[in-house]
């Protein structure tokens, strides 16, 4: 198992006379491997949640365990658990600070204590996953593209060698080709380096197609977790706490409820495609 939480909670300001409840009572486990999608309006708890699964927040009450062990025991090591639950905040090239391309992704893994020489081939090696090649590594960060910073940011989580890469909308401000090469690079990362990845994200169309879990969050609370299938089959549901359901199964829906025979869990254009063309067939 990698981490999970047990009746989870976390409230703001808690006795400052403010409070605020941002999460209430989250049980969910989180198994190695998995391409998550985790979805939800603003003020729904996403970020507070990602947040505790790094360590950087900790819960008002409930547990969060990493590999079955509790991430708060004295014996358990918060540095260790930021080297493996890897976090990409939104506009992640915002956190570019270095004078070169290489000494920015270097220093995620030297501050784990490694050598030099593992820390130079784990940022050559990320790097390289992230299509970033030899002739940018001396260029400052600041001199590149968009999309090329946020590859950057993330190579730079990626040398710390993480077995689970949480991202924040890391497509946020990107046009469309750059939203398509981020989430390519991402499903490359999983299918190559067999980690866990949770990506945050308005986007009901991008989870449709890459993610193979999603977890939809409503006022704190985890209000659905399935298949993207099985979870956009909720369409009322989804529209009354302010979301849309992918525009191939809105439409495969609205005809489903109009015709007879028509398969509607279909959720990308490919596969609303194949519906459509089966049930004029028949």
């Amino acid at each position: 198992m990698g981490i999970s939480l047990q009746h989870v909670s976390y409230i703001y300001g808690l006795g400052s006379g403010q409070e605020y409840p941002a999460l209430h009572d989250i049980s969910l486990d989180i198994p190695d491997g998995q391409f998550i999608g985790l979805v939800g309006h603003s003020g729904s708890g996403k970020s507070t949640l990602i947040q505790l699964l790094n360590g950087l927040e900790r819960p008002s009450s409930g547990e969060i365990c990493f590999h079955d062990k509790n991430i708060y025991d004295r014996d358990f090591s918060l540095k260790t658990l930021r080297g493996k639950v890897g976090l990409v905040f939104q506009y992640p090239e915002h956190q570019l600070f270095e004078t070169s391309v290489i000494r920015d992704v270097e220093y995620g893994p030297a501050n784990l204590g490694l050598d030099r020489l593992e820390v130079e081939l784990r940022s050559f090696r990320a790097l390289k996953q992230v299509g970033i090649g030899e002739d940018l590594l001396d260029v400052s960060p600041l001199a590149l593209s968009g999309g090329q910073k946020r590859r950057v940011a993330i190579a730079g989580v990626l040398a710390m060698e993480p077995e689970i890469l949480i991202l924040d909308e890391p497509m946020a401000g990107l046009d469309p080709a750059g939203r398509k090469e981020i989430l390519d690079l991402l499903a490359q990362i999983h299918r190559e380096k067999k980690i866990t990845i949770i990506l945050v994200s308005h986007s009901m169309d991008d989870v449709a197609q890459y993610a193979e879990r999603l977890l939809v969050m409503n006022q704190g609370k985890l209000v659905l977790d399935g298949s993207p299938r099985k979870v956009f089959q909720y369409e009322e549901e989804l529209r009354k706490i302010g979301l849309d359901v992918p525009q191939p199964a809105a439409l495969l829906h609205r005809l489903a409820k109009e015709t007879t025979g028509l398969k509607s869990d279909g959720i990308t254009v490919e596969e609303s495609v194949v519906a459509i063309l089966q049930w004029l067939e028949k």
